[in-house]
């Protein structure tokens, strides 16, 4: 009977501290590079309402269509400029594109980088190549940012950008494709793309629809 007794008492002790501990455990603290939930759209799936075509040479006639941006195939650069206030950083985009025609970049994505501008292109030199333009006065194609990814015609990506004091990190599909550190290096666009500036959109030789453009403020970084 006392060996049951003590073995119950044991047990009972060994409970009781279970429960201290799991009350006692900090909660779990959510990872800064979630994606961001809030936030305003930027497209209204609608109109271009907001935005103006890039004035690119020999450029296609970008057009909305069943909730999506349309950026046909041009001579060289399609796009389109958000005209409305932006902040310069601490802030995320996101968006959903796919290429419908072609096999260079399908997203160019211009923003703003402190009182600088950048590029983040998706599927460009041939229809692989990710990274930032330009680092350091290297594009893309020849950065710390480079990185290669099979893409398929006709298939949604989801692609998110974030924009911090010292970095710029991007994600296709949750997977983390550049995070690269800022501070002391020169950030540019290439000069075929500054009609982008501050903030746009497109591609290159090549179709590519895209939906749902939101962005958020970061608050606190």
């Amino acid at each position: 009977m006392r060996t049951k007794s003590l073995s119950t008492l044991v047990g009972i002790i060994l409970l009781f501290t279970g429960v201290l501990l799991v009350r006692a455990a900090p909660p779990a603290t959510p990872p800064t590079t979630a994606p961001a939930t809030e936030g305003r759209s930027l497209f209204d799936g609608k109109t271009l309402e907001g935005w103006t075509v890039s004035d690119f040479g020999g450029h296609g006639d970008p057009a909305v269509e069943d909730g999506k941006l349309v950026l046909p195939v041009g001579e060289g650069l399609t796009g389109v400029t958000y005209a409305g206030k932006l902040p310069k950083t601490n802030y995320e985009v996101s968006l959903d594109a796919q290429r419908t025609l072609g096999h260079d970049f399908f997203c160019g994505l211009t923003f703003p980088v402190g009182d600088s501008f950048a590029s983040l292109i998706v599927g460009g030199w041939g229809g692989a190549v990710c990274g930032i333009s330009s680092l350091d006065g290297n594009d893309a194609s020849s950065n710390d940012t480079t990185t290669r990814r099979k893409f398929e015609n006709d298939k949604w990506y989801h692609i998110r950008l974030r924009v911090t004091d010292d970095k710029i990190q991007a994600w296709i599909d949750d997977e983390k494709i550049l995070d690269v550190v800022t501070t002391g290096k020169k950030i540019s666009v290439r000069g075929d793309i500054e009609q982008s500036c501050p903030f746009g959109l497109a591609t290159w030789r090549t179709g590519a629809e895209i939906k749902d453009i939101r962005i958020v403020e970061l608050k606190g970084k």
